[in-house]
């Protein structure tokens, strides 16, 4: 049975497999363990997908005010396993992110995608998403 929910703070450490593989096993693990423990202190909540108990989808949402959009929420690292792609998971799990986060007053969502992530765009502009900007990163 598929099943959409906030997951529980103490239990973060459960989608870092999932957002391991997003990142191409890029960032190391002990890294990303340690920034999870820091963002789940901070304006974040994590929204999972579980079929029989299996972690099988993830989205951060981040949730900040902003004065050109108002109460807005920052959907991130999305991930759905590869076993589970093509089969309108990622519709439902948005369908769940926009009720919920509506239900919680909030007006706008706005997100990064990775440039090569040629699926992602297509996912976004059926769910009709715009562009609206760049996104710069500047190392320090």
């Amino acid at each position: 049975m598929l099943e959409f929910k906030i997951l529980e703070k103490e239990r973060i450490n459960e989608i870092i497999p999932l957002v391991y593989k997003l990142n191409q096993k890029e960032i190391p693990f002990d890294v990303l363990e340690e920034r999870f423990s820091e963002m789940v202190g901070q304006n974040y909540e994590c929204a999972v997908m579980i079929i029989n108990d299996l972690i099988i989808g993830v989205c951060g949402l981040w949730y900040c005010t902003r004065h050109y959009s108002g109460k807005s929420v920052e959907p991130d690292h999305v991930f759905i396993e590869d076993a589970f792609r093509g089969k309108g998971y990622g519709k439902q799990f948005f369908d769940w992110i926009y009720a919920y986060v509506s239900e919680k007053g909030y007006e706008a969502i706005e997100l990064n995608t990775y440039v090569s992530n040629h699926k992602s765009h297509k996912f976004y502009f059926n769910e009709d998403f715009k562009i609206l900007g760049y996104h710069f990163l500047k190392w320090l």
